[in-house]
């Protein structure tokens, strides 16, 4: 395994070198491809938590105080989520695909900013922000509808400011979050949740399959701006191990794969994507 922090124009040369002999590659992302676009991180360079830990499963459902802290600094900071655009990572990953490059791009963003830059054969491990599910009847309905019955339920809490958090919403601190009013499903009067997987909830089974599936015709896989410390996630770096798939990771810092890879790049990942992407390989 070789593992140096390069200068871009190298870091981009054995990307493309260890790139060149596979046609279709299966790509997974994480976090780290999204910073560029105004939407922060979860983990440091030793893949340990930068901040306190997102909210469980458990919690949103069972605490209503949880629930309502929640959505309240949902609202503040969707709207800073709503408005970020691709950057290089998202762009170079979905040129590449257009080139039938890419065999299968899985991510566990939640950002949907993959599909706006154009990339089509997307698996969201973790489901999207931009959805809301009713648990009780399994509706589903759109985070833009939710935020606007939010600000009519909520005026007061309209024009207050805080720091964009990773999980789509914002540090929201010092309120009284019992006086934030959280609606309820349309149809049925059901808990609203954000179409994500929460931690403590599983990955739906029909998603990890069907990636899986795609991971075993793959001829190799790539993994960019993820510490892949989420089992999830590090799940598939170690099936492509088993089955003999080669692996490589770009990725700033210690990731849970590096002693699965061949190759591990540390460095920017829009600019090494870009350039090691410019051409056909």
């Amino acid at each position: 395994m070789s593992a140096l922090p390069n200068p871009t124009a190298e870091s981009a040369a054995m990307l493309r070198r260890w790139l060149a002999p596979f046609r279709r590659v299966f790509v997974l992302t994480g976090a780290g491809c999204s910073t560029n676009s105004g939407i922060p991180d979860y983990r440091d360079a030793d893949g340990q938590w930068k901040r306190t830990p997102p909210v469980t499963f458990q919690a949103f459902t069972g605490d209503p105080r949880v629930n309502a802290r929640y959505w309240a600094r949902s609202f503040i900071g969707w709207p800073r989520i709503d408005d970020a655009r691709p950057n290089g990572v998202h762009r170079a990953l979905a040129d590449w695909e257009s080139r039938d490059g890419v065999s299968m791009l899985l991510t566990q963003n939640v950002d949907g900013l993959h599909q706006r830059a154009g990339s089509r054969n997307v698996v969201d491990l973790h489901g999207r922000l931009d959805g809301v599910v009713c648990l009780q009847c399994r509706a589903l309905s759109s985070r833009a509808d939710l935020q606007r019955r939010l600000a009519a339920a909520n005026p007061d809490w309209m024009h207050l400011e805080a720091t964009t958090a990773p999980d789509g919403d914002a540090d929201l601190d010092g309120h009284d979050f019992t006086l934030f009013t959280v609606p309820a499903c349309e149809g049925c009067g059901g808990m609203l949740k954000p179409d994500v997987v929460f931690f403590g909830e599983n990955v739906p089974r029909d998603r990890a399959v069907r990636a899986g599936e795609a991971l075993k015709a793959s001829d190799a896989m790539l993994v960019v701006g993820s510490s892949l410390m989420v089992y999830s996630g590090f799940r598939f770096a170690r099936m492509a191990h088993e089955a003999g798939i080669p692996l490589a990771i770009l990725n700033r810092g210690r990731t849970r794969a590096d002693e699965l890879a061949a190759v591990k790049i540390e460095d920017e990942a829009g600019a090494v994507l870009q350039e090691a992407l410019a051409s056909p390989l």
